[in-house]
């Protein structure tokens, strides 16, 4: 199963919103070992700051990033969002 990683580059003059792909087994979190090695895969060079908010910085402070942040692991699960606008015309309608 793959398990598509969004996170952030922090520059020091802007943000990169990237993507990254791990293949794990079903039901499964991808681990710190397969989180680096994505990272590494991809030319971040980059160590674990803080695991609950899953922040990772280089290992060479001068690399052209300060920061990467995880935001959001996507592993094709369904995921309900509100379409207010939706909502808002079948409200005007009844």
């Amino acid at each position: 199963m793959e398990c598509i990683v969004h996170f952030e580059v922090k520059h020091k003059a802007e943000v990169k919103q990237l993507r990254g792909i791990i293949f794990i087994d079903d039901k499964q979190q991808p681990g710190d070992d397969e989180l680096l090695e994505m990272f590494r895969d991809m030319n971040y060079n980059v160590t674990i700051a803080d695991r609950d908010l899953l922040l990772f910085k280089p290992v060479d402070p001068a690399s052209e990033y300060t920061s990467i942040r995880i935001t959001e692991l996507d592993k094709g699960e369904e995921r309900y969002t509100e379409d207010r606008d939706l909502k808002s015309i079948l409200s005007n309608l009844l």
